[in-house]
């Protein structure tokens, strides 16, 4: 199959109009506008990420009507100036020994309520406050969870591309024996295939064989996979600044009845999930029908943890499939389907694809088989 082109880079003109939407968007929350700490929505509205997150204040301000600015320390400031969106913002600079919070507050609405990246440093935070005590905050997460959620054609396709190469990883690490060897070393063939099919950044790399595979977070350890055992694989990582996250579920040799009887509810209850899709259905009514057939079949008390997230410029973000949370899903979206089940001391199954919503359903971004794989 032919290598597609790396998509062109986002330019000043679609940052601008991320910021612009942003700021609008928080005005119609009633707030009177967003502080933008570094991190994934800084990345997300200008293009710029420091080379290093430190104490002093770097802070990207939007309010309606308003002119973006960042305010940067001035020793990063030449940094800043080379972000793709630069040219469509306004860079306030401050040096060493003098109060950024004061340089900051002028361009705040003294008695406002703001929109605060959930990753803003609590010492800023209060800075802020400090200087404005009328004003108020609000996590994004909370304020304006759509922010991020819908993404355009050229997120999804580094989305796509992301997907596409996290599947490539599986396809070949389906091919590499695992008896034998140790949990880190088959995260390492991992980690190593993500990057070679493209991934500038690798997330994580879950090998929970045997019993560990009944803990949906743990990391690859120095336990020796043997015969017999189920082994969750779950990898994911960044291409083109756009996030892959895939889980499949592999055994070593031929599985018993009760595991593959597990494996099969697991693989229904993905599908149902997938099939719950659809705009205007409520993220909760995604986790409702993947959660149904587990417990149906027994297994209730054995699924512990939402059936997905989102995912862009992060591997986990807004919005969340999970009970009570009543956001209707909306064409662009893109989040995990991952129900799986955790028998404590014996085995875990999970199997996990990215989806986008389309304007009648939902579509798969990862396409590897999802019938357990026989690994030797």
């Amino acid at each position: 199959m032919p290598t597609k082109p790396a998509p062109a880079p986002f330019t000043a003109d679609d940052y601008r109009a991320r910021m612009a939407r942003a700021a609008q968007s928080a005005a119609d929350a009633g707030l009177a506008g967003v502080l933008v700490a570094p991190g994934p929505d800084l990345v997300y509205l200008t293009g710029y990420q420091p080379t290093a997150i430190t104490e002093r204040l770097t802070v990207l301000v939007l309010a309606a009507g308003q002119d973006p600015v960042l305010v940067v320390p001035t020793l990063e400031a030449p940094d800043a100036e080379h972000a793709a969106g630069a040219a469509a913002l306004t860079l306030r600079d401050w040096t060493d020994g003098k109060d950024p919070y004061a340089v900051t507050a002028p361009l705040l609405d003294v008695d406002g309520r703001f929109g605060v990246s959930d990753n803003a440093w609590a010492m800023h935070l209060l800075g802020l406050q400090k200087e404005l005590p009328g004003t108020s905050y609000v996590a994004l997460t909370e304020a304006l969870p759509m922010l991020r959620a819908v993404k355009d054609e050229h997120e999804l396709a580094r989305l796509e591309a992301a997907g596409a190469a996290a599947d490539e990883a599986y396809g070949e690490i389906v091919k590499v024996r695992f008896a034998g060897r140790k949990e880190t070393e088959v995260a390492a063939d991992l980690a190593a295939l993500l990057m070679k099919y493209g991934h500038s950044q690798v997330d994580f790399t879950v090998v929970g064989s045997g019993p560990n595979g009944a803990n949906p977070h743990h990391e690859a350890g120095d336990r020796t996979i043997e015969q017999g055992d189920m082994v969750v694989l779950d990898f994911g990582g960044l291409k083109y600044g756009y996030g892959s996250d895939t889980t499949r579920t592999v055994h070593v040799g031929e599985p018993g009845a009760a595991e593959q009887r597990v494996h099969d509810v697991v693989r229904e209850a993905q599908q149902a999930g997938f099939e719950a899709v659809r705009p205007g259905a409520a993220c909760q009514d995604v986790d409702r029908a993947a959660r149904a057939v587990i417990a149906d079949a027994g297994y209730g008390e054995y699924f512990i943890h939402r059936t997905g997230h989102g995912i862009g410029v992060t591997t986990h973000e807004p919005p969340y499939m999970i009970e009570g949370e009543e956001l209707p899903l909306v064409p662009g979206m893109c989040f995990s389907i991952e129900p799986g089940i955790y028998l404590p001391g014996r085995f875990g199954v999970r199997i996990e694809d990215i989806v986008t919503v389309t304007d009648d359903g939902g579509r798969r971004l990862n396409n590897t088989d999802r019938a357990m794989a026989i690994v030797e």
